[in-house]
């Protein structure tokens, strides 16, 4: 019987968020990325280095090493 891998054998990298240096396990898409962080995909919009990128895209999108993004969330409200 194999034991799955330790957390500390799981490759990860170092992707810029809106400032910040964060590491992340490798291999994910923008949407699992977000979701990871603690993000609402849905309420949320990604400049991806450097280019706003369509939720369409996001799923097909991966999130490499030294990658910038900036999310910016959508607050709802009014008077």
């Amino acid at each position: 019987m194999s034991t799955p891998p330790s957390p500390e054998a799981t490759p990860t990298i170092t992707v810029r968020l809106n400032g910040e240096e964060r590491r992340c396990p490798a291999g994910l898409n923008l949407q699992e990325f977000l979701e990871h962080v603690g993000y609402r995909p849905q309420l949320v919009v990604v400049e991806f280095n450097g280019e706003i990128l369509p939720r369409s895209r996001w799923f097909a999108q991966p999130v490499r090493e030294a990658d910038g993004l900036e999310v910016v969330t959508i607050v709802g409200g009014g008077s």
